[in-house]
């Protein structure tokens, strides 16, 4: 009878128990924004024995691991390993100062919606530069929705539903009055033209309800809204 050879068993090797120098210098070393030298690890965890030794041991523990303890210049800091820098992309956020012709004029399609460029200057008394909408488009905060039925067909304006994410508005209703608005302390009504706040020309034949819920006619006419054409 044939013996069964003895496969030598695979044993999976876990590190030990990590010291809480250790564990203090790997925590450090992850949030810091730049690469840190010895000395400032040092003042970091208020501890000078065996600094140079734990970062070889973390260095090591790292190797092959998807993100390599590195030291360039006497400095320590983790970086992507080399070969999976491909795999990285570096995205940018600018964040822009927005003008308060573009403020006002995404107040006037909030609380004007559906509402068109001529009808936007009108309210604002003052024509604005193309870029304006641009910037509101660009931001995914407005978008085209549909014509007006009226001659030349202008386009409508909406809010998206990105403006709501973006300002954590769960729909419209939830927006504030003007008088809310004033009543915080955020706006003064004595040097803002309260007719940015409207209640929209959809609304204003139905002034004589006297109905100051205005944000429900809001929701309704953007359902009403035709859908632009493709």
């Amino acid at each position: 009878m044939k013996k069964k050879e003895n496969k030598p068993s695979i044993v999976l090797k876990f590190p030990g128990n990590i010291s809480k120098l250790k564990r203090q210098i790997e925590a450090i070393l992850f949030a810091a924004s730049e690469p840190l030298d010895i000395e400032t690890i040092e003042n970091r965890v208020q501890n000078s024995n065996n600094i140079k030794k734990i970062l070889d041991e973390i260095q090591s523990d790292y190797q092959v691991r998807g993100i390599n303890l590195v030291c360039i210049k006497d400095k320590w800091s983790f970086r992507t390993a080399e070969d999976l820098s491909k795999l990285m992309s570096l995205q940018k956020s600018t964040q822009k100062k927005l003008s308060r012709a573009t403020v006002e004029t995404l107040s006037i399609i909030v609380y004007h919606q559906p509402v068109t460029r001529s009808e936007i200057e009108e309210i604002r008394g003052v024509a604005f530069a193309t870029n304006t909408l641009e910037i509101l488009l660009e931001l995914d905060w407005v978008r085209p929705a549909g014509r007006k039925d009226v001659p030349g067909k202008p386009i409508q304006y909406i809010t998206t539903e990105n403006f709501l994410n973006h300002f954590n508005i769960q729909k419209l209703s939830d927006l504030p009055t003007v008088d809310e608005l004033s009543s915080a302390g955020l706006i003064d009504n004595s040097s803002i033209d309260s007719s940015i706040f409207g209640t929209g020309k959809f609304f204003k034949e139905q002034s004589s309800n006297k109905n100051d819920d205005i944000y429900s006619d809001i929701e309704k006419a953007i359902n009403q809204t035709p859908k632009s054409d493709e």
